[in-house]
């Protein structure tokens, strides 16, 4: 389990409620990292460099790994994309549609004038378009940008100028809404292309239209390894977003995690729930699935527990990558699957987006039939690389072991809770040992720089490890345990309390549903751990059950445990399903909840 008391000395005691979760041998024997250890010694990124089919005369690039390759193989007659609109129905598109799809698209950009290496933004939501335009840019040589479509218009223009963007593709209400009102500020947007037919807007073009002149023929732009592909945005909840560049080759790192990690493979039915304006979408959800042979999956509704469950049974899921808030959903509607669910078909469960509560992983295994694996990256890692496997015990709580081809290791820290850097050197943690997880550079999806602040970047490095910001502890049999964003940490009475850790105890207990914990002021402690609980149906809020969590959370904890507890009816979320705490400071601190550098300062 990821829970423990914190000490000085930064090592975790772990409680041991939370059982390993076994595999059979026959699961172990069909996976696709069956003997694990094995891989890891023997693995290196040129072998699986050599597995791309590459470009006829030379290079790589995305689009052609993705869909172009596959026409000749058998996994070319097998549908590419299952598109489900939100009114109902389902649309397919094959590998022959996507190819010749995105070659009009790269037409398309030619057509503007649109030249290599210029960016182009997408503000889209899961629709056959975000797959084809991605492709096509790639194909014509440009870099993409992928925005969150649910982004209101500062968001948008902030990332719009930021990227230089010259082509933004979206649809005729979101230009109408987010990017009509400021399109004056950004002189480098010379196009936007919208999806809608007869949009009747100025100055746009119109998709529909320009793919029915466009030819279905197209000549790849021969790119390379470090050609850059995409410009991923962080969320940016603190100061300017940080965008990080990752390059065609990344490619290599993607097919071989999804093999590893999400044990994806040609034939399978993939379905990742994550937007496409975040990289897991992008490199989950269109990239590594597409050139892996796998069907993709893309449901453009929004969360529904029965439409949900309807898409698992009826599309024959086999491999399925969502959030740890969409299972905590699907948990508070209890362990009684809907009447007619079949998930037979389901073969391998993961989670994205945040730490996965042991108490998830527990449930899938005993609701799903398959336990959630849960595992662990970042924007600029560009793809997983810790994962709890199918092919090895999962320990909830437990992000997972590295990945064959990374090094990994947790860094001593400093008094500023970062990895200590001592004349360029840093120090490894001892085994349980709170640190800073770091990993060795040198990985094909690492992000190459922060787009125009490669000071920035530089700080991101030392002595020869990206230095993540995530503080965690591993253990005897090389198992990460997540504890909490460095900057996220609680200090309270000289503990370093990490949320996530204080959540997942909490869930142990039967009444809570969710948990959010914050740290608030206090002139003798520094902070105070305070926990804000969601209740499950059949559990009414009181000072009963308040006093039973405090003891529960003090067994769990020890000395770390919450000091408060209030009970609210919901926690405020991204849209990718990260709890949102610093919104639930400032309402602790009588902040402006959009005031972030007060909130900042406070902190």
């Amino acid at each position: 389990m990821g829970t423990g008391s914190s000490h000085h000395d930064g090592r975790t005691v772990e409680p041991a409620q939370w059982a390993p979760i076994d595999k059979s041998a026959a699961d172990i024997a069909r996976a696709n990292l069956a003997d694990f250890a094995r891989v890891c010694r023997e693995f290196s990124w040129a072998a699986e460099r050599s597995q791309l089919a590459g470009l006829p005369g030379g290079g790589v690039n995305i689009a052609y790994e993705a869909v172009d390759r596959h026409l000749d193989d058998p996994t070319g007659s097998a549908p590419s994309l299952r598109w489900l609109p939100a009114s109902g129905g389902c649309t397919t598109l094959g590998c022959t549609d996507l190819v010749s799809s995105s070659n009009r698209f790269a037409n398309v950009l030619r057509s503007l004038g649109v030249r290599r290496g210029e960016r182009m933004c997408t503000l889209l939501g899961r629709t056959p378009d975000l797959y084809i335009s991605t492709l096509g840019a790639w194909k014509a040589g440009c870099v993409v940008s992928p925005l969150f479509s649910a982004f209101g218009p500062e968001p948008v223009r902030q990332r719009l100028a930021l990227a230089e963007a010259t082509t933004l593709v979206t649809t005729a209400a979101y230009y109408r809404r987010k990017v009509a009102p400021i399109r004056d500020s950004l002189p480098a947007l010379r196009h936007v292309i919208v999806t809608d037919t007869e949009a009747d807007l100025p100055a746009v073009v119109e998709l529909p239209s320009a793919m029915t002149a466009a030819e279905p023929e197209f000549s790849i732009v021969r790119t390379g390894f470090e050609d850059p592909a995409l410009l991923h945005f962080t969320s940016g909840t603190t100061g300017t977003p940080k965008g990080a560049m990752h390059v065609h080759g990344a490619i290599v790192a993607h097919r071989a995690t999804a093999r590893f990690a999400l044990d994806l493979r040609a034939g399978d039915v993939f379905w990742c729930t994550a937007d496409p304006g975040w990289v897991t979408g992008m490199s989950y959800g269109v990239i590594a699935p597409l050139s892996l042979g796998a069907t993709v999956l893309s449901d453009e509704a929004e969360f529904d527990p029965q439409r949900w469950y309807d898409i698992l049974t009826a599309e024959r899921v086999s491999v399925w990558y969502t959030a740890p808030t969409a299972l905590r959903m699907l948990m508070r509607h209890g362990d009684e699957l809907p009447s007619g669910t079949d998930l037979s078909c389901l073969r391998f469960v993961a989670s994205v987006g945040e730490p996965l509560n042991p108490e998830a992983v527990v449930w899938g295994e005993r609701v799903l039939g398959r336990p959630v694996h849960d595992n662990w990256w970042q924007t600029e890692t560009g793809a997983i690389m810790i994962a709890n496997i199918a092919a090895a015990q999962v320990r909830p709580g437990s992000m997972g072991r590295p990945l064959p081809g990374v090094d990994s290791t947790v860094l001593r820290r400093g008094a500023d809770g970062r990895a200590a850097v001592v004349h360029g050197t840093v120090t490894p943690a001892e085994v349980g040992e709170v640190g800073e997880l770091a990993l060795r550079a040198g990985w094909p999806s690492m992000c190459r720089g922060y787009l125009n602040e490669p000071g920035r970047y530089a700080k991101a490095f030392a002595d020869g490890w990206y230095l993540t910001g995530d503080l965690a502890r591993r253990d005897g049999d090389d198992y990460y345990w997540f504890v909490g964003r460095a900057d996220d940490v609680i200090k309270s009475a000289g503990h370093l309390v990490g949320p996530f850790e204080v959540e997942s105890a909490l869930m142990a207990h039967p009444s809570v549903a969710e948990a959010g914990v914050i740290g608030t002021p206090d002139p003798v402690a520094g902070e105070l751990v305070k926990a804000f609980v969601v209740l499950r149906p059949g559990y009414n809020p009181g000072e009963s059950l308040r006093s039973e969590l405090t003891a529960f959370g003090r067994r769990m904890l020890g000395a770390v445990a919450p000091k408060q507890i209030e009970f609210v009816d919901s926690l405020p979320h991204t849209r990718s399903g990260k709890v949102m705490r610093r919104l639930l400071k400032a309402r602790e601190l009588g902040l402006p909840e959009g005031d972030v550098s007060t909130l900042e300062a406070a902190r």
